[in-house]
Order: C-alpha cells, then sequence, then structure tokens
C-alpha cells in the first residue's frame, strides 16, 4: 500500500522544538522502513499548529491522498493529524469513504473498522480538549499577571521580559533612547517623522531582534504605536480594560494625554526645501502679513539668507525692505538678554521664596483635600454605574465605554495626588525659569534651527518686522522679569521692605500664573527644553525643525537684493 508520512511540530519559529521534526522521521523510519508490505511515497514536513484549521501542506496532503496517490498515512500519533474536530472529522470521513485505507503511528495501533475509527475519534476529541485545557491554563496564567499588575506578552520597546522573576523590567540600552523620544515630541520641537529620520541616522536605533522580526529602523506606525501605548505611562490595556502596572513608567498619564491630544490634531507641515528657523512666527509690521524666507548667491558665490514679507507673491509687492538672518538672530539675542533676571532681584526672589514654604504647604494641603474629594466621586460613581448595569438601565457598550472613561480619571486624578504627597518633591519653576533666563542667549547663538524656533517661541509674543527692525513683546511672566531688572530703583533698594514688598507682590502674580494651566505647561516645556538643549550642546544629535515652509524662491532666485 502506498503511504504519505506526516510529521509536524507545533512552533514555527526555526530556534523551538529544533529536533521535532527530526526526531519524527527518524523514529517513523525506524519503525516503518525495509517493510515490503509498504511504499513510503512522500514525505510531508510542517511547521504550524494544529489547534485551527489551515495547514496549507496538510490540505495539500489530504487532496493528494482523494485523488488516489497515496492510501495510507504514517505519523508519530494521531495529535499530529488533528488538534480540531474540523481536520479531525475530515480524516474519519475519508475513512469512511475508503479514499483512505489505513492509518500508522509509531506510538498507536490503528484498525480501519468501527471500533478503531471510533477510537480514533477519541484520540482525536483527547487531542483537542489538551489544546482547550492549555488555553484555558494560559487564560488563567494571563489573568492572574494583570490582577499583579504586569502586562503579559512580549515588552514594549524600552523595557525587558525579566525571564526569572517573571515581571518587566527597564532595558539599559533602549529606556533612554525611548525617553528621548517622548522628550523631544512633548518639546514641540521635532515631528513624528523628523523623530524617526533621528533615531535612525543620528542615535542608530534598531528594533530588538524577535524570532523573526526585528533588527530594522523604527516605521512610522511604529512609532505612532510607541506614542499612543499607555504603557510608557505606568498603564496597559488588556481585553478592552485599563490597568495600572507595576512597571516604572517612562512619562506621567498627564504626558501621556497631551500626547494623544496632539496625534488627534491633523498635522500642518508642508513639504519643504529649504529649512528656515523663525518662518511662521513673524508677521510683517507694513501689511501684517507672514514673513517667509530664502536662500540668496551673489555674483561672488557666497550664500546669504533674508526674511522678508511674503505680500509680493501675490503681485503686490510690500515697501518693507528684507534683512538679512545674521542681523535679525542679533536683535533676538539682544532681546534674550534684556530678560536676564538681574543678581540682586534673584536674591530677593530666592529669599521671599524661602518665606513661602508655610504657604504652598496650605494650598498643597487644600489640592489634595480637592483631589481626594474627586477620587472618592469618581470611586462612588463605579459603584453607581455597577448598580446601573444590574438593574439593566444602560447596556454594556454604554457600561464599558463609561467604565473607561471613569478609570481614565480616576488614574489622572491619583497621579496628581501622588505628585502632592509630602514626601514628593514639588516642581520648582522658579528653578527652570531663571536658568532659561540666564543661558537663552548661550543656547540661541550655538543652537540649530529647530533650537532657535523653540526659545523665540517660548519667549517671544506677537513678533513683528519693520524698517528692518524686529519688534517684539515678551511673553508672560517674561515681562515681569524685565520690568524688575530695568527698574532701578529695585535694584538700588531691593533691601528695603518697601521694595520687598513689591518684589512680593510681582513674585505673586507670577506664582498664581504657574498655578494655572498655562503656566503648568510654560514649567514642563522650560524643564524640558533645558534638559534637551543641555543634552544637545553635550555632544548630542540636534534639535530638528517642526515648523518650516516650503521655500520656492530659494530655488528660483539666484541673485539676492544687495551684494551683502
Amino acid at each position: 500500500m502506498r503511504y504519505f508520512v506526516y510529521c509536524r511540530k507545533s512552533s514555527e519559529a526555526d530556534d523551538r522544538q529544533v529536533m521535532s521534526i527530526q526526531s519524527q522521521r527518524s523514529e517513523l523510519e525506524r519503525v516503518f522502513a525495509g517493510r515490503d508490505d509498504i511504499e513510503i511515497v512522500e514525505t510531508f514536513e510542517e511547521a504550524k499548529s494544529a489547534k485551527t484549521p489551515g495547514r496549507p501542506i496538510f490540505a495539500d496532503m489530504i487532496a493528494r491522498i482523494e485523488l488516489g496517490e497515496a492510501a495510507g498515512i504514517i505519523a508519530w500519533a494521531p495529535d499530529r493529524l488533528a488538534r480540531n474536530s474540523i481536520d479531525g472529522g475530515r480524516v474519519v470521513y475519508l475513512l469512511d469513504t475508503g479514499a483512505l485505507r489505513d492509518l500508522k503511528f509509531a506510538t498507536y495501533t490503528f484498525e480501519n473498522n468501527s471500533q478503531g475509527k471510533f477510537m480514533l475519534q477519541i484520540m482525536f476529541g483527547q487531542s483537542k480538549y489538551y489544546s482547550d485545557a492549555l488555553s484555558e491554563n494560559v487564560k488563567r496564567g494571563n489573568r492572574t499577571k494583570v490582577q499583579n499588575g504586569w502586562r503579559p506578552n512580549l515588552a514594549p520597546f524600552g523595557y525587558l521580559n525579566d525571564k526569572s522573576t517573571k515581571t518587566i523590567v527597564k532595558d539599559p540600552e533602549l529606556f533612554p533612547i525611548v525617553r528621548r523620544i517622548f522628550d523631544l515630541y512633548l518639546s514641540g520641537s521635532c515631528t513624528p517623522r523628523q523623530i524617526a529620520v533621528l533615531a535612525r541616522d543620528e542615535w542608530g536605533f534598531r528594533t530588538p531582534v524577535r524570532r523573526k522580526i526585528g533588527g530594522t529602523p523604527l516605521s512610522m506606525s511604529s512609532l505612532y504605536h510607541l506614542l499612543l501605548n499607555p504603557f510608557y505611562a505606568g498603564y496597559f490595556n488588556w481585553n478592552g480594560d485599563l490597568y495600572q502596572g507595576r512597571h516604572e513608567p517612562m512619562i506621567s498619564l498627564a504626558d501621556h494625554e497631551r500626547i494623544c491630544e496632539r496625534l488627534r490634531r491633523p498635522s500642518p507641515i508642508r513639504p519643504k526645501l529649504n529649512e528656515f528657523a523663525f518662518t511662521g512666527l513673524m508677521r510683517c509690521g507694513g501689511c501684517s502679513r507672514q514673513v517667509t524666507a530664502e536662500n540668496k548667491v551673489n555674483r561672488f558665490g557666497s550664500r546669504y539668507t533674508y526674511y522678508h514679507c511674503s505680500r509680493h507673491r501675490l503681485g503686490t509687492p510690500c515697501r518693507e525692505p528684507a534683512i538679512e538672518v545674521r542681523a535679525l538672530e542679533a536683535q533676538i539675542v539682544a532681546f534674550l538678554s534684556s530678560i536676564r533676571i538681574h543678581q540682586a532681584i534673584a536674591g530677593v526672589l530666592a529669599s521671599l521664596l524661602k518665606g513661602n514654604d508655610d504657604e504652598v504647604e496650605q494650598r498643597r494641603q487644600a489640592q489634595r483635600r480637592s483631589l481626594q474629594s474627586l477620587l472618592d466621586g469618581s470611586k462612588s460613581q463605579r459603584e453607581e454605574l455597577v448598580g446601573l448595569r444590574i438593574r439593566r438601565m444602560i447596556d454594556d457598550e454604554e457600561f464599558a465605554s463609561r467604565r473607561r472613561n471613569l478609570e481614565r480619571e480616576e488614574a489622572l486624578t491619583a497621579e496628581k495626588l501622588g505628585a502632592l504627597e509630602p514626601s514628593a518633591k514639588p516642581l520648582s519653576p522658579y528653578e527652570a525659569l531663571n536658568s532659561f533666563c540666564i543661558c537663552a542667549g548661550e543656547w540661541f547663538r550655538n543652537g540649530g534651527v529647530g533650537t532657535k524656533r523653540l526659545i523665540l517661541e517660548t519667549v517671544g509674543s506677537n513678533p513683528t518686522l519693520s524698517g528692518r527692525k524686529l519688534n517684539i513683546q515678551a511673553a508672560f511672566p517674561f515681562t515681569t522679569l524685565m520690568n524688575l531688572a530695568n527698574s532701578p530703583s529695585l535694584l538700588a533698594r531691593c533691601h528695603e521692605d518697601r521694595t520687598l514688598g513689591v518684589v512680593r507682590q510681582e513674585l505673586d502674580e507670577i506664582r498664581a500664573w504657574f498655578e494655572t494651566e498655562s503656566g503648568e505647561l510654560l514649567a514642563t516645556r522650560l524643564q524640558r527644553l533645558t534638559e534637551l538643549v543641555a543634552s544637545d550642546q553635550a555632544g548630542g544629535p540636534k534639535l530638528a525643525l517642526s515648523g518650516h515652509r516650503r521655500s520656492e524662491a530659494g530655488d528660483r532666485s539666484r541673485s539676492g537684493p544687495g551684494r551683502g
């Protein structure tokens, strides 16, 4: 009788169950080779699970049996042929129709009669039961792991699965790189595509090597999935529910919400040919149109960059003259120097801050009580929501949606409450503000186009160009710092009680503003800007530009408005 030999292993990975198929083949050759009543037509080998239908090699073998190329199958055990009811039933049906006349196994003796087929069906059922029981055991283990605060399956980029403790720990190599990706995006200095280019070209970032994938640059889809993954904020989704993890978070939940909000907005970035630091930030003082930039080359081959009004593109030239980028940057540096905190005022501010510890603690206690009240109210709403579902006043979909929203709000409130604990060191926006004011001019002179743009966006408000002069207003609280630094009476009498009262009043305004949402965003941006620029100037990858425009005139024109 003509037979097909079928060997199968469950795992498709080359590095798992390496000897499985080889051991099956050698054992079957030892038992059945050399017998006069057996003619082996062909040997089929497949690395695919039999839990569900859809094995292509097995289907091809069955189709050739139906064509009459063979009348029997040799396998190691019945579970090699089928672990699901469809494939098992197909084998039994072929035995019933006579297309398949015999089965031979190394571990089981089969007889083609009613009793043999009955026992074969029991063996197939036992194989299916083993797969189902194994699946239930894995699900039970995953549920236990989730309840203990650990995400099952592979850890995302920046983390590793610790096989000894069955937990998730930081990857010492990738954790700092992924953290820098979040810092760059939260600072607003780079778009996701520019971050992907930086990670690929400057940092040499490659995805971790897995069984079949890995070792490639970070794709855009993987980067978006990384930025939107709540795992990096200390939480993870499992079966549609949000759980708090016990792994070390990379960012706060508030930062994660901010990233999600930014990625939901359409990108205003246009295709670009040249990178300019200040396009889109300034307006013309004569006609209030946007100021654009273009590169010029004089007859000696020297290249210059000029900023001018964009009105001439519409056929109605503007009378405002163009300004060379070096002259424009010199005016910006002079403006940044004017916002530096004077040493005498800085000393007064430091002394006043030390005396405000009691007031700060009282506000923190009030905030803790308010947040605790919100947290208790959120828990009560969840209990009421369960009652509504029990009484069938809402369906499953609405219940799941409202519960996810409550859990997210509860997690954000708990995170804010944890930041106000007595053991937690409060963030000092004044330190970040003072550090930025001292270093802004130097950072601007030595920075790239992205750094310069980010500094000007942070400090300036409504900049205009008129008569080659930059007119710019300082944003709050830099206006207050400029007033304090430029007040001779305060500088000369900073030790007097009356002067201290004036400075205290200004400080209270700044402090109250930093407690608003806009102030918190500025404090976070200043701290991230300080870290990023310090890292860049220490030798790290430069910040990329995120909002530049396309310059068409820069490619068409080959001569400037002057000889430079």
